[in-house]
């Protein structure tokens, strides 16, 4: 039995601060999504942490609203099931799509460096399920914005040229994919598209850092580092890079 997907309400701009604050606006608005907001340039785009997110224009600016089924909120699935659509609608724009990897929990990499990140916003209801979720992404399209401490890469320089409204609709189409595809499903897929088990990767949450083999994700999407257990949520680093 196929499951109906609503149309979404595109809404493109030339210029915005931040998709991602249109984009909870207009849930808290009441907009019944999925929205998806688009801007050709972003002026005062946010990452994880509240870092900024430049965004010169040809790059991606993107964000999508959606209100889940009943049912609890696993903020590590939302984060898990953007990475995988992101990856998917690069991927296919790829001629050599084999390079790309995801690294928990909101990174895809192209060759090592730094290509898109993700940021999920949300509500939740009294009885803990989602009143709305806003996946927020960014992917460097044309150029590769400096970031301290991190290799970064655009896809131009792999010499592939995609406008973002392109790159926009594909994921899109990912989004309402991998929205259909119950968690297990999305949990292995991420596992698939991300760095190999035994990676070594180094956690950094408050001032404490955690080294350690990847080992995995729990069942509701945590990441595991052996040794350690779930390690507690934190900026994240492969280590030796």
């Amino acid at each position: 039995m196929s499951v109906a997907i609503p149309a979404w309400d595109f809404r493109f701009f030339e210029e915005l601060p931040s998709t991602q604050d249109v984009a909870i606006a207009a849930a808290r608005d009441g907009a019944p999504g999925p929205l998806a907001v688009i801007a050709r340039r972003q002026t005062a785009g946010r990452g994880r942490a509240g870092r900024s997110w430049t965004a010169p224009e040809g790059n991606l600016s993107f964000s999508a609203m959606l209100r889940p089924a009943p049912g609890p909120l696993m903020a590590a699935a939302w984060a898990l099931l953007a990475g995988v659509a992101v990856y998917e609608a690069v991927a296919g724009k790829l001629p050599a799509p084999g390079r790309l990897m995801l690294k928990w929990p909101n990174d895809l990499l192209l060759g090592g460096a730094k290509l898109a990140g993700v940021l999920i916003d949300s509500s939740l209801a009294r009885d803990g399920s989602a009143e709305w979720v806003v996946i927020g992404v960014g992917v460097n399209l044309a150029a590769a914005p400096s970031v301290e401490g991190r290799a970064t890469t655009c896809l131009a320089a792999a010499g592939v040229t995609v406008a973002p409204e392109e790159l926009a609709q594909a994921l899109m189409a990912q989004l309402d994919r991998w929205g259909a595809t119950p968690f297990p499903g999305v949990r292995q897929a991420w596992l698939q598209r991300a760095h190999p088990l035994g990676t070594r990767l180094r956690v950094q949450s408050g001032g404490q850092v955690i080294e350690g083999a990847f080992a995995g994700l729990s069942e509701d999407g945590k990441l595991r580092l052996e040794g350690a257990g779930e390690a507690a949520s934190g900026d994240v680093e492969i280590a030796g890079n």
